[in-house]
């Protein structure tokens, strides 16, 4: 039980800084893709990366 909350706490604090979970997403890759080989951590922290930033002109701090 504390486990679970823990990892969940841990998730939803990633979520809010704007790190991504890559747990979550080789978990989903394997559940709903099995077809599909997941990315490494670093294509897909990269991948994240440009998701968040692309588009119109970012955000101003």
């Amino acid at each position: 039980m504390l486990r679970g909350f823990w990892r969940h706490a841990v998730q939803t604090a990633r979520l809010i800084i704007g790190i991504p979970d890559y747990d979550t997403y080789v978990e989903h890759i394997r559940r709903f893709h099995p077809e599909r080989e997941p990315m490494s951590y670093e294509a897909f922290f990269a991948e994240r990366q440009a998701a968040r930033y692309r588009g119109g002109g970012g955000r101003c701090c």
